[in-house]
């Protein structure tokens, strides 16, 4: 224990250290502190920016609350000395951003205490940038949205990826909302099935961990190995210790607690693959983005001719996706979920833009009358069977 606490007070000292020497050579950008010890407070996370008042420079100090947040600025003696009581006091990690170099300060789940550094995520102080567009929900220390490629070392956003960076913010504005409706545990377990390059995986992490104060572990779901290398190394040099990314595929994902499945475009029957999952695991909420709805239009092959709307192809690809995804909202009522099917994001900004939004509540439907509807569905169309519907008649 002993030996523990001086490493902490080691590294506790050296990352000061280096906070000093940044200010002294204009390097410094700013701190942020996360991971409360006290799961129960309510103060989240503390922002650390330089400013200069009246001619002489200063630390201010953003302490972000549940309910508000309070500003104090101190001399850079009073505010290093006051940091010196929060880091490993009041929150167990550090993370410092430097023109030259960034220093993560971790703390293990065992007790080890790490100081990390890694290659600069910005090259110009907050001064230089200080008109920049804020951040609404993405926010944070924005370090993953520059090792994504979303903004650019200076945490200006790259113009490409404005696209990307509106559809983040709209679904953390989503899932906000989800998340504070809902009934969770106080330890959230969080699985994204086909997470891909990681963007709204980091993104959701960010905002829950560092933004809400909760106390989620969310784990990447993706059959492609290099991304999820990539992905794990971006959330070790970003301090994302309860974040992590599994190579296998959906269908071969074994855990027994999910309190939250989302699964955004997920191609045709994964989406199936995943929504599975999350009822089998009794999951609080399910999040999907459905995509490529193969599995339906190909039994109906043949019949195209028979109906009016299926004779267009434009008419045709809507009315799978329809077929599809209301088939998978009843068969998630089925098994008590109250579901709400909404559009995700614009058209002009992507196609794969409709949101399937199941919440986990008392059963107050009837099992048959629902059954009923998703027979009549297949009678009208002619399909045999609904992939998800088979899974779960096997099970």
């Amino acid at each position: 224990m002993r030996n523990a606490y001086l490493c902490f007070m080691k590294e506790q000292s050296q990352l000061l250290d280096f906070l000093k020497q940044s200010i002294l050579a204009h390097t410094f950008v700013k701190m942020t502190i996360s991971s409360p010890i006290d799961k129960q407070s309510s103060l989240l996370n503390l922002y650390v920016r330089y400013i200069e008042m009246k001619g002489l420079g200063g630390l201010s100090f953003t302490y972000r609350y549940k309910t508000n947040d309070q500003v104090k600025n101190w001399s850079i003696e009073e505010g290093i000395q006051e940091l010196q009581k929060i880091i490993g006091g009041v929150f167990k990690n550090a993370s410092m951003f430097t023109t030259t170099q960034d220093y993560i300060l971790l703390h293990s789940k065992k007790g080890v205490v790490t100081l990390q550094q890694n290659k600069a995520t910005f090259s110009a102080t907050l001064e230089s940038v200080h008109d920049r567009q804020k951040v609404k929900r993405a926010s944070g220390t924005h370090a993953y949205l520059t090792y994504l490629g979303i903004m650019d070392a200076n945490g200006v956003l790259i113009q490409k990826m404005s696209d990307k960076y509106r559809q983040i913010n709209k679904y953390l504005e989503i899932i906000e909302g989800l998340v504070e409706s809902a009934t969770l545990p106080e330890e959230i377990h969080i699985v994204d099935m086909g997470s891909g390059k990681g963007y709204l995986t980091f993104a959701l992490y960010d905002y829950l961990s560092n933004e809400k104060g909760l106390n989620v572990h969310v784990t990447g779901i993706e059959l492609r190995e290099e991304l999820v290398d990539y992905c794990n190394d971006i959330a070790q040099k970003c301090g994302f210790e309860n974040l992590r990314f599994v190579c296998k595929p959906i269908q071969t994902y074994s855990e027994k607690q999910i309190d939250i499945l989302i699964a955004l475009h997920a191609c045709d029957t994964a989406t199936d693959d995943a929504i599975y999952k999350g009822i089998v695991s009794n999951a609080q909420l399910i999040v999907c983005a459905p995509c490529c709805h193969k599995q339906i239009r190909q039994q109906l092959k043949g019949i195209e001719q028979e109906s009016p709307i299926l004779k267009y192809g434009i008419f045709k690809e809507r009315q799978f996706e329809m077929v599809t995804d209301t088939i998978r909202a009843l068969i998630l009522e089925q098994h008590h979920y109250q579901t709400k099917v909404f559009e995700f994001i614009s058209n002009e900004h992507t196609r794969k833009n409709v949101m399937l939004v199941g919440s986990k509540v008392a059963s107050n439907v009837q099992d048959q009358t629902v059954q009923g509807k998703i027979d009549a569905i297949k009678k009208d169309y002619h399909i045999d069977f609904h992939y998800l519907e088979k899974l779960i008649a096997t099970s």
